[in-house]
């Protein structure tokens, strides 16, 4: 795959300039290792300051084009694999926001697209660049097996960012968009293989359509015994309360993530931000349970969003110029969107979903 040569930078095409899409091109704007060769977005506004010298093209067929090395593409799911597989039959290495694809059958054809072109394809879980929620996991994991994991992202999303919401779930419930991330923490947790997934969604606005939920909820159960738990929605009537909740419990304690509670849910810094890791131990049958105290490990110093993409852009460069083995990335990417559409399903059906070994 390391056809590029480590002196020369990286010829980069951005493909949808959202919030994710203006932040991936900021990074590779700020990185010495890319050299940005075309912007482009169905619906072109108004770009930072930083972006300004760049090249707006017509189409993405415009940026294939220029022969890039590496298409980043940054549009909303339901085109994710169209775009993907057209850039690595171009010879181009591809970025990807999450979630990978609307469907596994289009996910794996990513995949197999990238094997097949000898290219990088790395998938945007932000979260595994993030060392607070590294922190997070390791210390999860000291806790069992089996595993509570509690997780949940509400957003109380107005004006522009209930319009991105209403668009995104036209292809991409809040439940299977998000809900990849936290997923994929709870197996990286566990690394059980899940065996059974319970999905449920509520309608709570007629500004969507009469099949789409701005809120849903999963179960996922796994073969070690542990149980996860994801909760997502969107919309000007979710509630600021408990909108933020990481929580993991297992035979040996506790470990949850607390964050200032002026936070707004609304806000994508908010999203990673963790502010303090508890540690609860659970007292030996010989210890005195008024004696263990909680640890607290601060997370002041912690990156931001825009540094996040920043570390995720590195490590795209770093991938195609080394050559990196991505075969686990891949597989965990699929194995997250599995659960997120097997909770699609079973809120669609209204029964639980069994997962094939």
């Amino acid at each position: 795959m390391n056809d590029v040569s480590e002196y020369r930078p990286l010829r980069v095409v951005v493909a949808g300039l959202g919030q994710m899409g203006r932040s991936h091109a900021l990074a590779y704007h700020s990185n010495p290792d890319y050299e940005i060769v075309g912007l482009y977005d169905r619906s072109p506004g108004a770009l930072p300051d930083a972006l300004h010298g760049y090249a707006r093209l017509a189409s993405f067929d415009a940026g294939l084009a220029l022969k890039p090395d590496v298409v980043s593409i940054c549009t909303y799911t339901d085109s994710h694999a169209e775009l993907a597989i057209r850039a690595l039959d171009a010879g181009a290495h591809v970025f990807v926001e999450k979630p990978l694809a609307a469907s596994l059958d289009e996910a794996q054809s990513v995949v197999d697209a990238a094997r097949r072109a000898r290219r990088t394809l790395v998938i945007g879980y932000i979260l595994r660049h993030h060392p607070s929620w590294t922190t997070f996991i390791d210390q999860s994991r000291r806790m069992g097996p089996p595993y509570v994991m509690r997780l949940n992202l509400n957003q109380q999303s107005t004006g522009d960012a209930w319009r991105i919401h209403k668009r995104l779930m036209e292809t991409t419930p809040p439940i299977v968009d998000c809900g990849v991330h936290y997923v994929d923490v709870m197996c990286q947790i566990t690394d059980a293989r899940p065996v059974q997934v319970r999905g449920m969604g509520v309608r709570l606005t007629e500004e969507i359509a009469e099949h789409q939920v701005n809120y849903g909820h999963l179960q996922v159960l796994f073969e070690d015994g542990s149980l996860g738990w994801y909760e997502a929605g969107w919309g000007p009537m979710m509630s600021e309360t408990a909108c933020f909740v990481k929580d993991v419990i297992g035979p040996f304690g506790a470990v949850s993530i607390v964050t200032e509670p002026t936070l707004s849910s609304s806000d994508v810094d908010t999203h990673t931000k963790t502010g303090k890791l508890r540690i609860h131990r659970a007292p030996g049958p010989s210890e005195n349970a008024e004696a263990v105290r909680d640890e607290w490990i601060s997370m002041d110093d912690e990156p931001g969003h825009q540094d996040l993409c920043d570390r995720e852009q590195a490590f795209l460069a770093e991938a195609i110029r080394s050559g990196r083995d991505l075969t686990r990335h891949h597989d965990d990417a699929i194995r997250s969107l599995k659960i997120a559409l097997a909770a699609e399903q079973s809120m669609r059906e209204g029964r639980a979903i069994d997962l094939p070994a």
